[in-house]
């Protein structure tokens, strides 16, 4: 009997090294607690992009309103950078730069009178910028309260009940009575007259949105913080004004330069953005800013010496990737002015005329038209039996699309509507792909003997417009 040669046992264990990935894979994958011995990188990278395949297309969403789509330059530093820590701006300190280069491109963009003199940071998103701006909102009226020898410890934030849902946060971990103006009628968002009446010798600030996550409408910025004017004219309380622009603050400078709500106004403190939305940015980066320094109390500013060197810090988080940064800085070179107000022209064309044939169809009735923010909200039409908005937006979910549906929050609950959120990528193209969806299942479910789908089924995907759930008041309240 002829022996086997020994490299023919080499080459048979090689063999299986090269077998196809699923017969390498486990009967059993953990789910829930590690796995005792180790899997091929090969299988292990399979088994989670098999699981990931469940997930929407992001591309599809139209719920979200941050960035699904970069340019694979922007994508290919996103990659180098991944290793790149942001807090340590003495081991980086090029990436250091650039995000100090982006606060001084948003000051002039935000017009701040002195971009040198306006303080600024980049943050995990407009929600960590939000409450950092809260913060100095609080401090900046406390320091005031006891220089006065007046009490400071119950301070209120006056805003619309249309704010983003990282502001019921803020006022509930850093102890602050969140004021909501509610709807009524047919307005949907805070404005002057309803923003002074909640205002005292307690109110620590105003928040204005420009760009409502509910309908995309802008918030009358100048209109509230004249009437804050009257209001110190006639009874000495200085109330300033925080602008969540977590989307708008990348769209105004852009198509409504004349619009005034920014720092030209000088009542307005500071302002926020998000770079993952309107900036255009892949998630997670956020902005910051402060028109000077005395807005931002120096004693919220940490000097840490660290790995060797005085690192400046405001943030709720410490350690943070620097990549989003490094891409914020590039699409700002890559684009400049006119790029960003090409872009942002093409998502606000592609919404106005979305919205217009959508208004067309006959089922539907417009709240907002997305003339503002590229976003608007409509309803199905009064005297509807059929179906509901929560049926509209299950029947585009069987073809791919993410199309939310909610309802306003106090006193509009009774308000039903679906919201299309159109970001740099969702293109004309697509956007007729979604009429014809929509075409095609309208007489579906205009066949209906009554609505299947209602707010239980509607999902969680509203992206800021939940319903608030205002405080029951304290022992001081």
């Amino acid at each position: 009997m002829a022996l086997k040669h020994p490299r023919h046992h080499r080459r048979a264990a090689r063999d299986v090294e090269i077998n196809p990935v699923f017969t390498r894979e486990p009967v059993h994958v953990p789910r829930h607690a590690l796995p005792r011995g180790e899997m091929g990188p090969d299988t292990a990278y399979q088994i989670v992009r098999d699981e990931l395949m469940l997930d929407g297309n992001a591309r599809l969403n139209l719920a979200t309103f941050v960035s699904t789509w970069a340019e694979p330059q922007a994508l290919r530093l996103m990659a180098e950078c991944a290793e790149k820590n942001m807090i340590d701006k003495d081991e980086y300190p090029q990436t250091a730069e650039l995000e100090t280069r982006c606060v001084h491109m948003l000051a002039r963009l935000w017009n701040a009178p002195d971009p040198h003199r306006a303080v600024g940071c980049s943050t995990t998103g407009s929600s960590e910028a939000a409450m950092l701006a809260g913060l100095a909102l609080k401090r900046r009226w406390q320091h005031r309260r006891r220089a006065e020898g007046t009490p400071a410890d119950r301070p209120n934030l006056v805003m619309g009940i249309n704010v983003q849902v990282c502001w019921e946060k803020f006022a509930d971990y850093f102890e602050v009575e969140p004021r909501y103006v509610p709807m009524e009628g047919d307005r949907y968002r805070l404005d002057a007259p309803t923003a002074v009446a909640l205002c005292d010798e307690n109110t620590i600030g105003v928040v204005t949105v420009l760009g409502s996550t509910f309908d995309g409408s802008y918030e009358p910025v100048a209109d509230i913080a004249a009437a804050l004017d009257d209001l110190q004219a006639r009874t000495g309380i200085d109330v300033p004004v925080h602008v969540d622009g977590a989307s708008g603050a990348m769209i105004a400078p852009f198509l409504d330069p004349g619009l005034c709500w920014d720092f030209r106004l000088p009542r307005v403190a500071s302002v926020n953005t998000s770079g993952h939305k309107y900036g255009l940015v892949m998630p997670g980066v956020g902005w910051a800013l402060w028109r000077d320094k005395d807005a931002l109390p120096d004693d919220l500013v940490f000097h840490v010496n660290y790995l060797g060197g005085d690192m400046p810090t405001f943030a709720l988080n410490f350690s943070r990737p620097g990549a989003q940064v490094v891409a914020q800085y590039y699409n700002f070179l890559r684009l400049g002015h006119e790029g960003y107000r090409r872009v942002q022209q093409t998502c606000r064309d592609v919404a106005v005329r979305l919205a217009t044939e959508i208004s067309k169809l006959g089922a539907f009735e417009l709240i907002t038209d997305g003339s503002q923010t590229p976003v608007f909200a409509f309803r199905v039409r009064e005297g509807t039996e059929a179906f509901t908005v929560y049926d509209v937006s299950a029947a585009l979910r069987e073809r791919g699309w993410l199309v939310p549906a909610y309802t306003f929050p106090q006193n509009r609950t009774d308000l039903a509507v679906l919201r299309i959120v159109v970001r740099n990528g969702f293109s004309h193209d697509l956007a007729d792909l979604l009429l014809d969806d929509l075409r095609r299942v309208l007489p579906r479910l205009a066949g209906q003997d009554r609505p299947y789908r209602g707010e239980d089924d509607a999902g969680a995907f509203a992206h800021g417009a939940e319903t608030k759930c205002p405080r029951a008041p304290g022992p001081h309240e």
